[in-house]
């Protein structure tokens, strides 16, 4: 909240961008940290410290303007996709689900995650690259999966 950082949809968590308030040309370099915004038509969320530098805390939303800022942003490094099909706790039902992919998809396979209090069996299946992914991603909804589709960096 007190930090200079943002939300957008689709740039990649670390990069800098300068907002520019076009009501009043007041700049903010903020670090995008999150996801969103998910309302309407709008294009970034910017924490209550950034908000307040460009002068937004009392209307709230204000046209601007984004510029990434390359130079200081991290170069994007994808080490892969893959399109997720299921998530459970119970490992038995991770593996029915892998059994049942498996006939009809290739590399399928469980991906652990372990939280302090529960560990999830995140089944999924590789892809080569961002297109097979999307491809991977309607045929396994058109069979009847809600799916995720990841990016690993």
């Amino acid at each position: 909240m007190y930090d200079m950082t943002a939300a957008h949809r689709t740039l990649p968590f670390g990069t800098y961008v300068m907002v520019t308030n076009l009501e009043n040309g007041r700049t903010a370099t903020v670090r995008i940290n999150d996801r969103g915004p998910f309302v309407g038509d709008r294009i970034i969320d910017l924490s209550y410290a950034a908000a307040r530098v460009l002068g937004m805390i009392g209307p709230g939303t204000v046209p601007v303007r984004l510029e990434v800022l390359r130079d200081i942003s991290p170069a994007p490094v994808s080490r892969g996709w893959s399109v997720q099909a299921g998530s459970f706790i119970s490992k038995d039902n991770a593996s029915n689900l892998v059994r049942k992919l498996k006939g009809n998809y290739e590399g399928v396979y469980i991906a652990l995650f372990k939280t302090s209090t529960q560990v999830y069996y995140r089944v999924r299946l590789k892809a080569s690259d961002g297109d097979a992914a999307r491809k991977l991603a309607q045929r396994l909804f058109a069979d009847g999966y809600a799916v995720i589709i990841l990016e690993e960096r």
